[in-house]
């Protein structure tokens, strides 16, 4: 099969970006039966492994904006699966905690997201996937060094 895009292919991102296209195609199938997206699951699991996590942490630990955070909340509280509360300590803070409802279906919608993890490293090793994972990592630091000296404007 001819490949018109040969020329890109020499670049990690553009692997990446295609990569992450079927990533999330396979992850949003994963997890429809759950109702949930990767948003909304990554926050379940980051409020179930840290309680009391305040929203303004929940932000920086996603990577999201924090207005759209606050939609992301909104829906998983809505759903009964987490609470939030009032920081005693700052009043002007949220405190996330998840709710056994919201324990169970993480539990159950990482499950189905391992299975997910285990068609797109198909066909790798466990060293060549941790690999991978060290390699996008750093790459992710890469990024945001850059960020923190200001050589990366974003549009």
């Amino acid at each position: 099969m001819e490949k018109f895009d040969d020329n890109l292919r020499q670049f990690a991102g553009y692997s990446m970006k295609r990569a992450m296209s079927l990533i999330q195609t396979d992850v949003n199938a994963a997890l429809a039966p759950f109702e949930l997206r990767m948003v909304t699951f990554s926050a379940l699991v980051v409020i179930a492994d840290n309680p009391g996590l305040k929203q303004a942490q929940l932000a920086d630990a996603l990577s999201i904006e924090r207005p759209n955070l606050v939609l992301v909340v909104d829906e998983l509280e809505r759903r009964d699966l987490i609470l939030r509360d009032r920081d005693p300590a700052d009043r002007r803070a949220y405190a996330l905690q998840v709710t056994l409802a919201g324990r169970r279906l993480r539990d159950r919608a990482m499950a189905a997201v391992q299975d997910h993890e285990r068609r797109m490293t198909a066909g790798l090793t466990e060293d060549q996937r941790q690999a991978l994972i060290a390699a996008l990592r750093q790459i992710e630091e890469n990024g945001k060094a850059d960020d923190d000296s200001g050589k990366v404007s974003r549009a």
